[in-house]
């Protein structure tokens, strides 16, 4: 019983031995428990933070933006964040090249001395540091400084495996051209939520699709990737091909830039459309910076709206026309540039005006009479709101009323009152105002639209500023040219336009903008920008021209509209030599304009070209050279000219030598001619010639009379 007794005690002994120390140790685990949470909790906090695995997005390469000829106006160039591996690396490669290294990377980046380059990788091949797998030498380097990384010694083991270097791609948008059509191309900030030009319009096609890769963050913030294994590979971003022309862009920037500088003015835009597509070839926005130069700020051309003036006063005269109350030659009083309407007295700016108390409807225009578009619009729709609703109706036909649709975000809508509306302060002097420009508001490009329409015969283009997607070169889609309406107005209205914006670069007020090369049609702007508000010598002024060329077959519309200018006020001092001086640039770099120019003269003296089939004709050349073949064919011809360069001329029965100049300073016409002679004439004046074709030269690319300025010209054999 006794040793039953003491094994019973033995077990009750070594159960209150191991209960014990259970209970011991729970309570070390409480208490661990405790110093963690409460005492040490703000510490492991910031551990588990500080090592965080999530799934980081990978940028996928943003498309570029092209010009029309496949110029970049935006793209995405490549930069590197270069990290190493050192633990990776053989020992004795390490070991041997660590020095060297060291002094190669304090080099590039002086961050760290090459004392302290060295002291880093060692401590990083050692794991004494976090993230010792990942380590940073350089953000931001360019392809150029990777290259010439990649050459330091380690670095140039070969493979990142071997070498431990990791270049971790990322992109940053360049433009190239700098400034050309900046805010057209525009940009995006997802972080700021900008979203403006094509950039911005076009940003879900541009921007592709990011990829996906495991990656945990240290302490001080740098993501290091868990492996080497992308989940998503990223997908690249479309490209988009515009409708610019980089050389047109140019031309017509640097134009209005010019022009902004001479008048000390406040803003301009200058915006080049293709007649026949609405494509945009052009478009310039320039605003005064804090330095007293210009810049593209904002897109004015597209995102500004603004009292028009006397630009406007096609749409008036158009509504006159289209309804049957008017002939261009009918009489009207502008009573020497002076009527009052109710409590407003309106007044004419031209010298004509003072001085004539009636001119034909025709001339009124052509001189930019406020009175008498004025009085012509209120006599005919301001008689009660009936007919002053019919007047709206007709500016509405031409689609004044609705915005373009351009592909840029921003663009204002055009704003036109309704007839004897009170929320519209519709008043007395409404109608008269509204005639002459005053008391609607519109974009420049809106304004530009309608005189393009007029230019294509009244067949109405949406503008666009992009032809097309494409990616790797191949294109995904294509957005054709849009036709908004087949007319606008009667085939007997667009004419009559037509003749009136060539007259008022003929006679009117763009009379001394006139070229002796080629013909333009258009019309003069100037408006008080403030009008309603100030009155004396705080009154700020628009200038503006708009129209189009050549007039005789229309290739490119233009608009040009300068904001407070200084020096003058009047459309055509200030924006009709911008108008003008592209104009001039075209016709000097543009085949189109040679083609346009030649395919109406065609269309206009086709019976000159009917001649005898049995002489040789039009044949271009060197005198002595036909005076040799003639006589040798035993041909009869008039007298030849004394000229180096003649012409052949076949008349019924003989053949007539006329005379052919060839300019010295400018460049010649070489149509008609044979390769030799052309490319003799045009290299001995300066010009770089290329050649296309064969047979006899029938277009140049640069129109003859242009001044020579050792520029390239092509000519086309047939």
């Amino acid at each position: 019983m006794a040793k039953i007794i003491n094994i019973k005690n033995e077990i009750l002994i070594r159960v209150y031995i191991v209960g014990s120390v259970l209970v011991l140790f729970a309570l070390l685990i409480i208490g661990q428990a405790i110093r963690i949470q409460v005492f040490d909790g703000e510490k492991w906090q910031q551990m588990r933070d500080a090592l965080v695995l999530e799934e980081i997005p990978i940028q996928a390469e943003r498309g570029n933006i092209f010009a029309a000829d496949g110029s970049i106006l935006a793209t995405a160039l490549p930069f590197f964040d270069i990290r190493f591996d050192p633990t990776i690396v053989e020992e004795e490669i390490f070991e041997e090249n660590v020095d060297s290294l060291a002094r190669c990377l304090a080099s590039i980046n002086i961050e760290k001395t090459e004392g302290g380059w060295k002291d880093y990788l060692e401590r990083g091949r050692r794991g004494e540091m976090q993230g010792y797998k990942h380590l940073k030498i350089k953000n931001s380097v360019d392809f150029a400084e990777l290259e010439r990384i990649k050459k330091f010694p380690i670095f140039n083991q070969g493979n990142r495996y071997a070498s431990g270097l990791i270049a971790e791609e990322r992109f940053k948008r360049e433009k190239p051209f700098n400034s050309l059509a900046h805010r057209t191309i525009g940009r995006v900030d997802t972080g700021r939520n900008i979203n403006i030009g094509l950039e911005g319009y076009f940003n879900n096609e541009l921007r592709g699709e990011s990829g996906k890769r495991l990656m945990y963050r240290l302490a001080g913030g740098d993501w290091i990737p868990v492996g080497d294994l992308t989940q998503i590979e990223p997908q690249k971003g479309k490209d988009i091909v515009t409708t610019i022309d980089i050389n047109l862009q140019d031309i017509t920037h640097h134009a209005l830039y010019d022009a902004l500088e001479r008048q000390n003015a406040a803003h301009g835009t200058a915006i080049v459309m293709e007649v026949k597509t609405g494509a945009i070839r052009a478009i310039a926005n320039l605003q005064q910076n804090d330095r007293g130069g210009y810049g593209e700020l904002f897109n004015f051309g597209i995102g500004w709206r603004y009292e028009p003036g006397s630009t406007y006063k096609l749409a008036s005269i158009m509504a006159l026309l289209e309804d049957g109350h008017i002939e261009l030659d009918n009489l009207i009083e502008i009573d020497s540039g002076k009527y009052q309407f109710y409590e407003e007295t309106l007044v004419d700016s031209g010298k004509e005006s003072f001085v004539s108390d009636t001119v034909s409807i025709r001339r009124a225009f052509e001189i930019s009479s406020n009175v008498g578009m004025a009085k012509l619009i209120n006599h005919f729709y301001g008689k009660n709101k009936r007919s002053a609703e019919r007047f709206i109706q007709r500016l509405q036909s031409f689609y004044l009323h609705l915005p373009t649709g351009v592909e840029i975000k921003g663009e204002q809508k055009p704003y036109i009152k309704q007839a004897y509306n009170k929320e519209d302060l519709w008043s007395g002097t409404t109608l008269p105002w509204m005639a002459i420009g005053y008391e609607s508001l519109m974009t420049p490009l809106q304004l530009l639209t309608l005189y393009n329409t007029v230019a294509n015969d009244g067949l109405m283009m949406k503008p666009h500023l992009v032809s097309e997607l494409q990616l790797f070169g191949e294109q995904v889609k294509k957005f054709p040219p849009t036709v908004v309406t087949r007319r606008i107005a009667s085939k007997e209205t667009i004419a009559a336009a037509k003749e009136l914006l060539e007259g008022v670069v003929l006679r009117g007020t763009a009379a001394h903008l006139q070229s002796n090369q080629y013909r333009f049609a258009g019309k003069t702007g100037t408006a008080q920008a403030n009008y309603h508000k100030i009155r004396g010598n705080e009154i700020h002024h628009v200038a503006s021209f708009v129209g189009y060329f050549p007039a005789e077959n229309p290739v490119y519309s233009c608009i040009v509209v300068v904001n407070d200018p200084k020096v003058s006020i009047y459309g055509g001092d200030v924006a009709g030599p911008v108008f003008r001086e592209i104009a001039d640039r075209c016709f000097e770099t543009k085949t189109a304009f040679y083609d346009s120019m030649q395919q109406q003269s065609i269309s206009n003296n086709n019976h000159s070209l009917l001649r005898t089939k049995e002489l040789p004709d039009k044949n271009i050349g060197y005198r002595k050279d036909f005076e040799s073949i003639i006589s040798h064919l035993g041909l009869q011809h008039r007298p030849p000219t004394s000229e180096e360069w003649t012409a052949i001329v076949a008349d019924t029965d003989s053949l007539n030598l006329q005379r052919r100049t060839v300019p010295d300073k400018q460049v010649p016409n070489v149509v008609g001619m044979g390769l030799r002679d052309a490319i003799y004439i045009l290299e001995n004046r300066g010009l770089e010639v290329s050649v296309q074709g064969a047979g006899k030269i029938v277009r140049q690319s640069i129109i003859p009379g242009t001044r020579i300025r050792g520029q390239q010209i092509k000519i086309y054999l047939g």
